[in-house]
Parts: structure tokens; sequence; C-alpha cells
């Protein structure tokens, strides 16, 4: 499992809505420009979008805005028809989710897309299995015990608290399974992990264990990109919020500067920051 070296001192946090010249964050991942079309469907119309290092930024808009065509352009699940996506300042082409993980990307979908008859560890390393020394491991023979250690040591790092980690996450209560799924992606990923709704369906006392969890993936120095219709928590855990409308990026706050009222505005149309046209 690989290992994240956060920052020795915490980045500086994001501009302000308008980002001026004179900052010298540069962003970790951005999109420019893209566009996807499914037949006569535009989903996207030049949407671009930015992520700092270190940060909880928010993607917010209306249902049918373009967020989940964005994400998937910006994970390799899906490839824009134009635009470019850099990371860290370099030209990145996407095909698909593997090419994002190599560059530190790692998603938590919705659904979570977890194993849920193996437990935690085995979901850990879905698909990257460690095996054995030796012959045992040239013969394929896992090495469960090295593989549940390392990801005891992920959940630690993350406050993550399950009673038995023997059990399968299917027996888990959501909060559990959600914590799993960020430990999972948090555990491979270098940059920055997308997280959609990631307290949708919970408690909460859930909720406040899983918002817990994000701040922590944060404070290790690994960017989040937060996409939620919940816009009192997007203001509680987000250090800056973008907002797309019809395919486009209309805005840019940061979450202490704003209110609902003002990203309900953007969201509809009522303020635009940047050029819609």
């Amino acid at each position: 499992m690989p290992e994240h070296t956060a920052p020795a001192q915490p980045e500086p946090r994001p501009p302000a809505s308008q980002p001026t010249a004179a900052s010298t964050l540069a962003p970790i991942l951005e999109g420019r420009d893209i566009h996807v079309t499914y037949g006569h469907v535009e989903a996207l119309r030049g949407a671009s979008f930015t992520a700092y290092p270190g940060e909880v930024v928010a993607l917010i808009g209306d249902n049918g805005a373009g967020k989940s065509t964005l994400v998937k352009c910006l994970s390799g699940a899906e490839t824009p028809d134009s635009g470019t996506i850099e990371v860290e300042g370099r030209p990145v082409t996407l095909p698909n989710p593997p090419a994002a993980q190599a560059l530190g990307i790692e998603t938590v979908y919705q659904d979570l897309a977890l194993a849920t008859d193996l437990d935690g560890s085995a979901n850990v390393f879905l698909g990257r299995e460690m095996l054995r020394p030796g012959l045992l491991g040239r013969l394929g023979v896992l090495d469960k015990a090295a593989m549940r250690a390392r990801a005891r040591q992920a959940f630690l790092e993350l406050g993550v608290d399950l009673q038995d980690a023997g059990v399968p996450v299917g027996s888990l209560s959501g909060g559990q399974r959600q914590s799993v799924a960020v430990a999972r992606a948090v555990a491979w990923a270098s940059k920055v992990v997308f997280m959609d709704e990631p307290t949708a369906a919970l408690g909460v006392v859930q909720t406040g264990k899983v918002i817990d969890v994000i701040r922590r993936v944060r404070d290790r120095g690994i960017t989040v990109v937060l996409i939620s219709h919940n816009m009192p928590q997007v203001l509680e855990i987000a250090d800056r919020i973008e907002v797309l409308r019809l395919g486009r990026r209309v805005a840019r706050f940061r979450a202490d500067e704003v209110g609902v009222d003002d990203l309900v505005a953007a969201m509809t149309g009522a303020h635009v920051q940047e050029d819609a046209a």
C-alpha cells in the first residue's frame, strides 16, 4: 500500500472567489474548456474545474448541470470530446480509471462499489492484492496477514472504528461502509479523492463520522473533491466551492465568504461570476 507524505507545513488556502495573478498556489488538478456531447445533448459546454493541494473543494450544481459527467472526465471514466486536463501543471490523457489511479486520483462512488461479502481489509486491497513472498507468491497465494495489518493501519490513521475488521462489510452500518470506501481510496490516492454524495442516506451520527474522515483526508495533504446537493453541509466541510450550471462553471467561492442563498443564486443563474455566454 503506497505511503502518502503530507507537506511539512499546511499549504496556504486557495485564492478567494476570483483568483488573482498574485496567487502562488498551483492547481493540483485542473480541467479547462471540457466539452462532452451525447448525440444532440451537450452535457458539458466548455466546463472548467480547479482543485488545489490539501483542500476540500465542493462541486455543486442542479440536476443536469454536468457534475457527474465532469467528474467522470477528471477521473478517467469518460473521455471528453475536447478540452484539457492537467495534473500538477502537466497535460494528461485519462482514457480509463486505472490511468487516473496511476496519477494518484481515486474516486469514492455513491454506490461505494464494495464487495459486501468480503471484510474491510479485503476491500481495501480489492484488485491490488498482496502476494506471499517467495514461491507461495509465485503460486498466487495471498498474504492476508499483511493486507489486514496495512488495512488496520489505514483505518487507524483515518479514525475509522471497526469493532471487528474481519466481518463482511455488508454487515456494517452505512457510515462504516462509507468509511471503508474512503479508506480504500485514500490508501492508494496520492493527490486527489473524488467523493460523490458521501453522506447521502446516513443518520446524523454516521454523517458526523464521515465528515471527520473527510477532514482527516484533507489534513494528510490529499485534496478532496466533494460532490453534494447538501448546501449547509458543503459550507460546513468545504474550503472552496465551484458551481456548474448548464454544462459550464459559472462561479467560484470561498466557503467562509458565502451562504446558502449565494450558492442557490449561482446554481439558478441569478448570480454569475464567470462568462457563461
